[in-house]
């Protein structure tokens, strides 16, 4: 696997936290150790990019989150068309 970016795990996770997902769920969908995770989870909510739902027990990614996550998206598509166009 090839080395990434904080941005580029953080939208993962917010990712894979969309709709509602337990750490489980999380971890392995972004591809993190337990350890990573926790440590991501802890920034992402006091960023309130990511909540606990205590009831159920699992995160869910926020309004803002999501606003962050469509502009990662929309970064990585724009930096892919240059890179394409560059190339020629």
């Amino acid at each position: 696997m090839k080395y990434r970016s904080r941005t580029e795990i953080v939208g993962n996770i917010l990712d894979a936290a969309n709709g509602r997902a337990t750490k489980t769920k999380i971890m392995y969908k972004a591809f993190l150790s337990y350890g990573q995770l926790k440590e991501y989870l802890s920034v992402l909510i006091e960023n309130n990019l990511i909540e606990y739902l205590d009831g159920n027990r699992t995160f869910k990614t926020t309004e803002k989150g999501l606003n962050y996550l469509k502009m990662h998206n929309e970064l990585g598509e724009l930096l892919q068309q240059t890179t394409t166009i560059n190339q020629y």
